[in-house]
């Protein structure tokens, strides 16, 4: 038998046609059905085995109109943050019984709206998003809410009236991450972060500007560079600061992606951590506790992020329309680069 098997993906119809049944037939007899006749069911489940047979569960849940499937999309699938949020996720959603499929918008606008096209099209049960940078426009999440396809948002969020969201305390976490800086006698401290439209930008720079009012720091708007969420434009705007006449003495960035490009602008420039400058950001990336000298950090709970955006989405499948805005603490952990 094994000589007649396909050379690609084994399906039902491969088994039925080889052994002369229908596909509803073979369908049955891997269940084990009573309707099918013992030798007929040995016969079946012998040539799945020889031939590898796996059922396809997306397959399966569509043709039952019950898909079982969640669709997330984020931003940037590499970043260690994004990558525990979907840890979180898969977990709470397998206990669930549901599959998780992935899908990398790239933090580009366009992506994001094919993106959502192509999960409706799978009949999914429902979405979790982190809009992309570029995003400015929320049509698409728009006809997702007329489709009636449940949609719940985590970090970056956008029509809060009509989707619940997760997000983290980043304006007091930034408070005091900003405070920690003016403690440690700094004057003049920069914040780099990205695109002002994102309400995660914009909770966190609040909390900066709010931490220099109540320690009558002036606020100098030089100081403050919002651009892209990229290691080159964080490079760019630390090598800008630091050409300033009165470079800062603090620095503060939004996520680890800029923490890395600051940090290479002060080392190209010879200068040291924390002697020179001090250095603290948002992020949820292990690995700055092995640089040298290690990064102090406002980490972010990404798996428990996961799971509450999971447990909110999974709310909302079961009927539940109420929408709920949840907030996750963060934690400072501070290490040489701003002592």
């Amino acid at each position: 038998m094994a000589n007649d098997k396909p050379t690609r993906r084994i399906t039902l119809k491969d088994i039925a046609n080889h052994l002369g049944v229908s596909v509803a037939t073979v369908s049955r007899a891997l269940k084990n059905s009573k309707e099918i006749g013992p030798d007929l069911c040995r016969r079946v489940h012998e040539l799945a085995d020889e031939w590898n047979y796996r059922p396809n569960p997306f397959a399966q849940s569509l043709r039952k109109g019950t898909p079982s499937i969640i669709g997330v999309i984020v931003p940037n699938i590499v970043t260690h943050f994004h990558s525990g949020v979907i840890a979180g996720i898969e977990d709470r959603a397998r206990r669930a019984g549901y599959s998780v499929i992935c899908a990398n918008s790239r933090e580009q606008y366009a992506v994001e709206v094919a993106l959502c096209e192509e999960l409706a099209s799978l009949h999914v049960e429902g979405i979790i998003a982190s809009i992309a940078q570029d995003t400015t426009d929320y049509a698409h999440f728009e006809r997702l809410h007329s489709m009636n396809v449940p949609v719940v948002f985590f970090a970056r969020t956008c029509l809060s009236e009509k989707f619940s969201s997760v997000v983290s305390n980043g304006e007091r976490a930034s408070y005091e991450g900003t405070s920690h800086l003016v403690g440690k006698g700094c004057r003049r401290i920069a914040f780099i972060g990205g695109p002002n439209h994102l309400d995660m930008v914009q909770r966190r720079k609040h909390g900066y500007l709010e931490a220099l009012r109540e320690n009558g720091i002036t606020i100098d708007r030089e100081l403050v560079r919002c651009k892209e969420l990229t290691h080159e434009a964080a490079y760019q705007s630390m090598q800008e600061l630091l050409d300033m006449p009165t470079p800062p003495d603090g620095v503060l960035a939004v996520n680890n992606t800029l923490i890395y490009g600051a940090m290479k602008a002060i080392k190209d420039r010879r200068l040291r951590m924390p002697d020179d400058i001090r250095l603290i950001g948002f992020s949820d990336d292990y690995n700055l506790s092995y640089l040298s000298p290690t990064v102090s950090a406002i980490e972010d709970q990404a798996h428990l992020m996961g799971e509450q955006t999971c447990n909110l989405l999974l709310q909302r499948i079961g009927g539940d329309s109420t929408v709920q805005h949840k907030v996750v603490p963060m934690r400072l952990v501070y290490r040489e680069s701003s002592r």
